[in-house]
């Protein structure tokens, strides 16, 4: 019984070291595809913001 909770256990840092390698993949892939201004705007909430208004006058 022991042995299947060790297993369990070493199973969920496996996945946690593999979820943390995920996220430094994708941070260094977002890094070096977009700008510090251009991930730091808020544009995005402005195009929100646009997209709402347009439905509540339609």
């Amino acid at each position: 019984m022991m042995d299947t909770w060790n297993y369990i256990e070493y199973g969920a840092w496996a996945l946690s070291a593999l979820f943390g390698l995920l996220i430094v993949i994708d941070w260094i892939k977002i890094d070096t595809t977009y700008s510090e201004e251009a991930l730091t705007s808020s544009r995005e909430g402005e195009l929100e913001a646009m997209t709402e208004k347009h439905r509540l006058e339609g």
